[in-house]
Order: structure tokens, then sequence, then C-alpha cells
């Protein structure tokens, strides 16, 4: 399955720096003009997407025979919680349908989000289509990959309790920016089991950050354009509060060069055999009509 170095983080997240995957993943992107998107598995296509005129929004419509990429988290592994990042890193890694391919990947663990994103609108609950409404700020919702279980199913009760024990595994979600928002990779029935229960799920989340070369490429540029203002700076000696400035130009330098290696990067896609026209194909064959079509 290739190679992967961790690359440690003092919030308990890490970095998996992939290597040996220079395909295209499993469970992948594939785009073609006029916005269009799917995301495949293997051979299966599991979603379909278009973005809005004026980017407005994606136009949403998913199939059956989604396979999450992690195993099933028996009972006594919650009882006995893991290192749940480096767990769900591993089991990634060795995923035989997962998103890994070549590149440096962030996980980590989180618990808090906007409300509107677990207990509002923007956690998807409708199947199998959906419209993500880009109009405001942006959407950052979550996209279920399956059909949502009803809140008093037996598995989701089970969870309900595991939630209300403190000892609920963390869904995984997936930063896509095509979508602007998160796929939920992983734990259905365990993110409906923490919204019944009025909570936000504990979460591990999966990022492509950039890889070296190209944070390394910024930095270079940063730097230059700081070594610039500090030039010009030392040009108006005795100006007044000359050294505040300095000083305030020292920390933003740093504090900006510190957080290059950790910032989103852009989802990667792969093009469409077939183009636009394969694309539409299927959308003709969805229930869902596409309104941009």
């Amino acid at each position: 399955m290739g190679n992967a170095r961790r690359e440690l983080l003092g919030d308990g997240g890490l970095v998996l720096d992939v290597r040996e995957r220079p395909g295209p993943p499993p469970l992948r992107f594939e785009v073609a003009d006029g916005g269009r998107m799917l995301l495949r598995q293997g051979e299966r296509v599991i979603l379909l997407g278009r973005v809005e005129e004026w980017n407005q929004g994606v136009y949403v419509s998913r199939y059956d025979g989604y396979r999450p990429p992690l195993p099933p988290i028996r009972s006594a592994l919650l009882r006995d919680p893991a290192n749940w990042v480096h767990l769900y890193a591993r089991w990634l890694e060795e995923a035989p349908e997962g998103p890994l391919h070549d590149s440096r990947w962030l996980l980590g663990v989180r618990f808090t989000f906007p409300p509107y994103v677990w207990h509002g609108e923007d956690f998807v609950r409708a199947w199998p289509h959906c419209h993500l409404d880009w109009s405001a700020h942006g959407w950052h919702g979550v996209v279920p990959l399956r059909p949502l279980s009803p809140e008093d199913a037996p598995r989701v009760k089970a969870y309900r309790k595991h939630v209300r024990d403190g000892t609920l595994a963390p869904v995984l979600l997936w930063w896509v920016t095509a979508l602007d928002g998160w796929l939920l990779l992983d734990g259905h029935d365990r993110a409906v089991a923490a919204v019944a229960e009025g909570r936000t799920p504990p979460c591990v989340v999966l990022t492509r950050v950039p890889d070296e070369e190209d944070w390394r490429r910024t930095a270079d540029q940063v730097t230059d354009a700081h070594e610039a203002r500090l030039q010009r700076l030392a040009a108006r000696p005795g100006a007044p509060g000359a050294e505040r400035q300095r000083e305030t130009l020292l920390r933003a330098h740093v504090d900006t060069l510190s957080t290059l290696p950790l910032e989103t990067a852009r989802t990667r896609s792969w093009p469409l055999p077939g183009g636009a026209p394969a694309w539409d194909v299927l959308a003709r064959g969805a229930v869902f009509q596409f309104p941009c079509d």
C-alpha cells in the first residue's frame, strides 16, 4: 500500500506524508468541464455534483454502494479507547478503498464546530439529493455517503448510550474543497446518535495540506517580501515607532511561516474519462435532475 512517514504534532494530531501511491486512489474525485464532478470508489460512482451558475452552490446526488475505509469498531475498543488519530491513520493507510494518494495529510481530533454544522440544516439528512448553498459565507456542512439511520434504530440506540457515557468513537470527516464542506467517511450511526443526544460528534478530520516543496516555495516568497519590508524600514532610521514596527514584522513573519506547512490545500481531483458527455449520461440516469442542465 506504499509508505507514509508520520510527523507528530503537539496538539495530538499528526501529518501522514504518503509516498509510493502516485496513481489515482480508489476513493477519488473526477472532474469535467462546466463544474461537473463525481466521487468514485473503485469502479462505483458514489456521488455526482455540479456547481451552480454564478458559484451559488453545488447540486449533489449520491448512490448506494459506498464502503467506509475503516473497519467496524468493536465495543471492547470503545470501553478501552486507543489513540484514535493514530489508529485511524493506520486504518486509512491499510484501507483498500480509501482516499490517500501521494501528498501530506493532516489528521486531528475536533470537538467544536459552528452550531449550524451538526445541529442545523448543514448536516445533510436528505437522501439521495441535496443542494449545498454557498450564497452566504460558504457552506462548511457535512454530506453523508449513505442514508442516515433513524434515531431509534438499534445501532443508533446502542451508540446513544456511548454518547452519554463519553465513550463514543469519533466519526471520520474528509474536508473537500470542491464542496466547501465535509464528507462523512465513517461513523454515520455514531453521528446520528450524538446529534440525537444534543451533542456534537467527536471527530477525526482528514485534510490535505501542502507538499513540502509547495510550502517551502511559499515560505521563500514570504521571506523575500518580509526582508524587503525590513529594508524599507531600515532606510528610515530614527522614524517614530520604527522599532515597534520592526518587532511586529518579525512576529508576523514567524507566525506566518509556522502555519504554512499545515494550511489547507485543495482536494486533488482527476480528469473524468469521457469528460462532460460521460457525466451527462450518468446525470440523465439519476432521478435527480440537475437544474443547470
